[in-house]
């Protein structure tokens, strides 16, 4: 009987089906998590001893871990870069490493488009107006000039990356009556859709309303967006970043949202996190702001639950056969 230790957050409904015995470490339930551990911790050498398959979203799968667990042919990585898992150490012990692509695919578009029309539409700005008491009977206009926003049906929003994350908010925006345009080289015309438009980079960050980021990060895409294509940003463009941080040059961001130079923007992953209480950023009048809490939902876990246990059932099948 194959042993599958798990110590990722897991649904416990999908933990039961899977094609083995199922353990977690000593001080964890299914479902549960601990954070990053590695193999000098005593509960989870103690599950990697016997452990034939091995399911973790943060825990560090290295060269220690490896070594106590002797018996290890599998490892499950819940998310879509192993960042815990040391790939050639894996590789040099004959251990096959799985992920879960596209786990939070879902949730982190949703979170997109809800980032956006917060943004767009000065929603956090509002609210907090609102809770300091400055809704009077003296104008009771007021906030209906002063938090004016920009409405989606017929603007352009500039995709800038067709993946996983990309396609879905592509079509999110169709459902608002958006135009999309898409930036990924890696796409052919008509990948996403006859209605999606297909442009060169520095093309879509100059034609866009705004702009979202959805691409990798790589050695290649590290500074996609410096301060040459935030200078193609319209006056009254927007940018939305809920992808990775570094994709963007944060010295010109921060000159070009200090100047005003585009509308403003919205983001939920940094340079460094958490936030510095005297980040500028926290300071922009221009800027939505939100603690990298994209793929924080419920739903995550379930599929990357979902996607795991697919990978174990394949992975045994084909022992099986073999």
């Amino acid at each position: 009987m194959t042993r599958i230790v798990v110590t990722a957050p897991f649904d416990p409904r999908i933990a039961a089906e899977l094609p083995g015995e199922v353990f977690t470490t000593p001080d964890v339930e299914i479902g549960q998590s601990l954070g990053a551990r590695a193999a000098a911790d005593p509960a989870f050498a103690e599950a990697l001893a016997g452990a034939d398959v091995v399911i973790a979203e943060l825990d560090r799968i290295d060269d220690d871990a490896l070594a106590a667990a002797p018996r290890l042919s599998l490892v499950v990585a819940c998310r879509a870069n192993p960042a815990n898992v040391d790939l050639a150490a894996c590789a040099a012990r004959g251990v096959e490493v799985r992920t879960t692509p596209g786990r939070n695919a879902d949730v982190t578009a949703d979170f997109t488009l809800a980032l956006l029309l917060a943004t767009v539409r000065h929603v956090p700005a509002a609210s907090a107006w609102l809770r300091e008491g400055n809704w009077s009977t003296d104008d009771v206009f007021e906030p209906y000039a002063r938090f004016r926003g920009t409405g989606l049906t017929g603007r352009q929003l500039g995709v800038v990356g067709g993946g996983a994350v990309g396609r879905r908010v592509v079509r999110r925006a169709q459902g608002f009556g958006m135009r999309v345009a898409v930036y990924d080289p890696f796409l052919a015309p008509g990948d996403l859709g006859d209605d999606v438009t297909h442009l060169e980079l520095d093309d879509l960050l100059s034609s866009s309303d705004i702009v979202t980021l959805h691409v990798p990060l790589t050695p290649e895409t590290t500074g996609l967006i410096g301060a040459r294509e935030l200078a193609l940003l319209r006056p009254d463009a927007y940018l939305i970043n809920a992808g990775r941080a570094a994709l963007v040059d944060r010295d010109a961001l921060v000159a070009v949202l200090s100047d005003a130079r585009i509308a403003g923007a919205g983001f939920d992953v940094f340079h460094d996190e958490p936030l510095s209480p005297d980040d500028v950023l926290l300071r922009l009048p221009n800027v939505t702001l939100t603690p990298h809490i994209a793929g924080a939902s419920d739903d995550v876990v379930v599929e990357h639950s979902r996607l795991a246990a697919l990978a174990v059932a394949s992975f045994i099948d084909t022992k099986v056969k073999s």
